[in-house]
């Protein structure tokens, strides 16, 4: 799998700007990836040195819109911490 493909895009939110401070993203990744490719397709996308990989399974959720109701599609999340000293710049200036 592409390193592109892997990486979907960052996650912007308070907590996340928040863990960014500590050194720790947040990205939506593909279902199928795993920490491992996780970790080589952060490290090959933003030259960077990742210390370690957390993975939440995100559940869809119901939503309705009038008499019809259908769900979100579910996905997945990736905290991934960096060495220290090492950042992203994609998130500066948020």
């Amino acid at each position: 799998m592409n390193a592109y493909e892997v990486v979907r895009r960052p996650v912007i939110t308070e907590k996340s700007t928040m863990l960014g401070e500590q050194s720790k993203y947040i990205f939506e990744v593909a279902r199928t990836a795993n920490k491992i490719d996780i970790k080589k397709s952060v490290e090959e996308v933003f030259k960077v040195h990742v210390l370690a990989v957390n993975i939440i399974h995100v559940a869809g959720k119901m939503r309705r819109l009038g008499r019809s109701q259908g769900r979100s599609p579910a996905w997945k999340k990736a905290i991934v911490t960096l060495q220290s000293g090492d950042r992203i710049e994609l998130f500066e200036g948020v």
